[in-house]
């Protein structure tokens, strides 16, 4: 088993990064059902671990010494959630181990690992995903640890860098625009087009206006329903889509699918219907949801998040500095824990050294009678005994006694060079000053 806990850490999953938008529908997981996935981890042997699940990633996180069989469990759990074959669920798992593992745990909570950098929404998902875990008895020790650390991390992302900033300087941007085509959004209906990180953040910012009422339509209706639930928002039947895209005067849109949800012939039904009043069109989506031809009709108003970054005057080289400046902090929190776990890991042994030398001073008191000279001449000699015999003991071996040379020194801060005696480089006792003895 290994002294450090961060290599025994094992991440596997499935995220937007290497899952196609269609496949990521089978994917998705109620937050009903967590405590059935972690009964299903601890049926697979899983003594400690949490399920992140997002409409952007399905992640096991576990502590294990057998990785390889870590991963084939985790990989048919996901097969069975999904519904998948476990050869295709193979092919798209992304696996982390150790501390490439705990980097990616960092990155997440911070949000560096996300669709829209900077959202806040998973930092909100992985602590509730930690609570369920802890409460079922599947968080402690070294994995809770790590957890905390990934916290710290995003706390300092947030409060140091710009990163945070940056979608909701987007969200806001985008409130800003819908009030400059309607006016009073207080009179305004909008419209979610499938989830996503920017699709949440905005139906937050749409709740604080307030608009007057707020639905959403998803091809996949557990999910809508699921999202409508947290999002406090209503549900629309995603058959019923040209008639609420009638009815919306703000439609925030962020499937991704790779064909375009909103085609400009459907735009313009929908128009036509609102007797061309105008609708704002947010297209949070990547790939794009708006077929480019919307822009094209004359009381469309389609902005990507490329021009909403325009106009929160946040351009894209803020954001990546941003991200630089995250990653550091990601990197040199990465660095403190290791250290921190150094130190643990030292501590039965400086509490065996500190026992040792209270027996020998408790040794020297009861010698009987001493003056405080005697008294510690006897205690330096008696705690002196056994470095001198180790140092005896290795004459013969000139590395070995080279090395405990070197961890006296580093261990005690001294430099035999400014000892009593020592010689210098041509081999002569050094001259202290002093002229003629």
């Amino acid at each position: 088993m290994s002294g450090d806990p961060a290599a025994r850490l094992v991440i596997v999953g499935l995220s937007h990064r290497n899952v196609p938008a269609d496949v990521r529908e089978s994917l998705f997981v109620e937050d009903v059902d967590r405590a059935r996935l972690l009964a299903n981890l601890r049926a697979a042997g899983f003594e400690q671990g949490l399920v992140l699940a997002t409409c952007e990633r399905v992640e096991v996180a576990t502590l294990s010494d057998t990785p390889q069989k870590v991963e084939l469990a985790a990989g048919e759990l996901l097969a069975g959630w999904s519904g998948m074959p476990d050869a295709e669920v193979g092919r798209l798992l992304s696996i982390h181990r150790g501390h490439a593992a705990l980097r990616h745990l960092f990155a997440v909570a911070a949000a560096l690992d996300s669709q829209v950098l900077g959202e806040p929404q998973v930092l909100g998902q992985l602590k509730d995903s930690h609570r369920v875990a802890q409460e079922a008895g599947l968080v402690s020790g070294a994995l809770e640890a790590m957890l905390q650390s990934a916290y710290t991390v995003a706390k300092r992302v947030r409060s140091e860098t710009e990163l945070a900033s940056q979608p909701v300087s987007i969200a806001a941007a985008a409130i800003k625009v819908a009030r400059q085509v309607h006016g009073d959004l207080r009179r305004c209906n909008a419209l979610l087009l499938g989830l996503g990180e920017m699709g949440e953040l905005m139906a937050a910012q749409l709740n604080d206006s307030p608009v007057a009422r707020m639905v959403l339509a998803h091809p996949t209706q557990r999910r809508a329903e699921a999202a409508a639930r947290r999002l406090g928002c209503d549900v629309r039947p995603w058959a019923d889509l040209d008639t609420a895209l009638a009815d919306a005067d703000i439609v925030v849109s962020g499937l991704g699918r790779g064909d375009y949800v909103l085609a400009r012939q459907g735009v313009r039904r929908a128009l036509k219907r609102r007797r061309q009043r105008p609708i704002f069109i947010m297209d949070a989506a990547v790939p794009a949801d708006v077929e480019p031809k919307v822009h094209e009709l004359e009381s469309a108003f389609v902005y990507d998040l490329g021009d909403l970054e325009r106009v929160a005057q946040e351009g894209r080289v803020q954001r990546e500095h941003a991200a630089l400046d995250a990653w550091a902090i990601v990197d040199a929190e990465l660095d403190a824990y290791a250290k921190r776990e150094a130190g643990r890991e030292a501590v039965p042994s400086l509490t065996a050294l500190r026992q040792h030398f209270e027996t020998v001073r408790a040794e020297v008191l009861s010698t009987g009678k001493l003056d405080a000279d005697a008294a510690t001449r006897l205690l330096v000699n008696r705690l002196l005994h056994g470095p001198t015999q180790a140092l005896r003991d290795a004459a013969g071996d000139g590395e070995a006694r080279a090395e405990l040379e070197r961890s006296l020194q580093r261990l005690y801060g001294i430099d035999p060079r400014h000892a009593p005696g020592a010689r210098d480089d041509r081999g002569e006792p050094e001259d202290r000053g002093g002229g003629d003895r």
